[in-house]
């Protein structure tokens, strides 16, 4: 390896360990919603997307080939959505451990509703779940959930109205409930 590649691959590294620390918090709470609360499963997706992110990072930084990633924090959400639902494919246990939640400080009524929305949005399929997170968690718009979903949009319109009523029936009275404490 020559001085100049091996100075090179040492930016290159750099950059994504720039890349990674930047992003793996937003990558985590998008993760920590797709999974309905599983931190576990969570903190090994956000893993999985940035090895994946690894592999490929030298696209980022060559210019001018057909295979560039053009914004790496949106690629980066994207795989993360389809390491979550290629998990959900693959899972063959549907049963989930009981989760012990840790004390935290706070304010007590965001904690509620956060943790009534999660258990909501855990009960919801893997592929509603991936529509309310993308469209309303992340505010993508419906192309851009589309194209990450590999579906059309108005797959993507109908399963979002579907999700958010099917979530709404989940929550009932409980949501207006802790939005007015």
């Amino acid at each position: 390896m020559t001085k100049s590649s091996s100075s090179a691959r040492e930016a290159m590294e750099e950059e994504f360990l720039a890349f990674a620390t930047g992003r793996s918090g937003q990558l985590y709470r998008s993760a920590y919603f797709l999974t309905g609360g599983d931190g576990h499963l969570a903190e090994d997706l956000v893993q999985e997307t940035l090895g994946r992110m690894y592999t490929h990072w030298h696209r980022t930084t060559r210019p001018g080939r057909n295979g560039k990633i053009a914004d790496p924090a949106a690629y980066a959400q994207t795989v993360l959505v389809r390491q979550f639902l290629s998990h959900q494919r693959r899972r063959s246990n549907r049963e989930r451990p009981a989760a012990v939640l840790p004390d935290r400080t706070g304010h007590e009524v965001d904690a509620s509703l956060r943790i009534t929305l999660t258990e909501a949005l855990a009960r919801l399929p893997a592929k509603d779940r991936a529509v309310l997170v993308l469209r309303y968690w992340e505010d993508r718009s419906v192309e851009e959930t589309a194209t990450v979903l590999r579906a059309n949009a108005g797959t993507v319109r109908v399963r979002s109205v579907r999700a958010l009523a099917r979530l709404r029936a989940l929550l009932g009275d409980s949501l207006a409930e802790l939005a007015t404490r």
